[in-house]
């Protein structure tokens, strides 16, 4: 039976999903920020200096006039934390539902949702198995809202490799981006999953993606200075700079495979966390 304190909680969470939200599509976090100047202030070709400048202004104007940054308002990836206090239960998955649609209707956000095969669309941005809600044990109660765009996740990628086959893991990143081109609006952020399984791996890659962005290790730099060789560039218009980072997350896999997922995301690189208000 709900308590009136499980119902405070789950208004709580509705309206900490709702701020996410809000903030996420509305401005960047500060180490995104701080890659893009940096890449700007770097790169040397004019036409892809001018898409840099155009970048910043977007980014300028949406945090001054508490709009989106993009048209393409993504679809709702989120990710909780929960501390062992709070039960999980279908309330929470509902709560979160219900900050989504508030977002929807207030922020606003284009309805981007449909179902597979019909392609109806619920106008609210749920549906079945939306919002994508992934969830793990934490010390703290917080919702992390990641909206991903069309033009990026449909350039993602997962390939399972040989167990040998470690050398092939930055030719298939590689790969991806040349595929991709300017589609996904480059410069992009790039999230590599290594190992897991098949399904494990593709939820690395996007976990990537949330890791700090303005610091790489040796092997992360190395495939970034790989994917940039190929000189995309800004709007695939040829530049320097076709991918801002690369983060890896890593899992342990079975001794036969070797499973490898690619998620790209765009040069507008939206998610932010809250923390869930809890009255006592």
């Amino acid at each position: 039976m709900r308590t009136t304190d499980d119902t405070a909680i789950y208004a709580s969470l509705a309206d900490a999903t709702f701020q996410a939200y809000r903030d996420s599509v509305t401005h960047l976090p500060a180490d995104v920020l701080v890659v893009i100047r940096k890449a700007a202030a770097a790169e040397t070709k004019p036409v892809a200096r001018n898409e840099f400048a155009n970048i910043l202004k977007n980014i300028e104007e949406a945090e001054r006039l508490h709009v989106p940054l993009c048209q393409d308002t993504g679809i709702p990836v989120t990710y909780l934390t929960i501390p062992p206090d709070v039960p999980l239960t279908r309330d929470l998955y509902d709560a979160v539902a219900g900050g989504i649609r508030r977002a929807t209707r207030e922020i606003p956000l284009r309805p981007n949702v449909v179902d597979p095969l019909s392609r109806h669309n619920t106008g609210d941005n749920t549906g079945k198995g939306m919002p994508a809600i992934h969830v793990k044990p934490g010390d703290s109660f917080t919702v992390t809202v990641f909206p991903k765009g069309a033009g990026a996740e449909n350039s993602s990628r997962i390939t399972m490799l040989l167990p040998t086959h470690q050398y092939g893991i930055e030719g298939f990143v590689v790969d991806t981006m040349l595929h991709a081109e300017g589609k996904p609006c480059p410069p992009v952020f790039l999230g590599i999953g290594i190992g897991s399984t098949f399904d494990g791996a593709a939820a690395l890659a996007k976990e990537a993606l949330l890791l700090p962005v303005d610091r790489m290790d040796d092997y992360e730099q190395e495939i970034c200075n790989s994917v940039n060789k190929l000189g995309i560039g800004p709007m695939g218009l040829g530049g320097d700079t076709t991918a801002l980072a690369v983060k890896v997350k890593t899992a342990a896999c079975h001794t036969a495979s070797l499973p490898v997922a690619v998620n790209v995301q765009c040069w507008a690189h939206r998610h932010a966390t809250v923390e869930v208000k809890r009255v006592r």
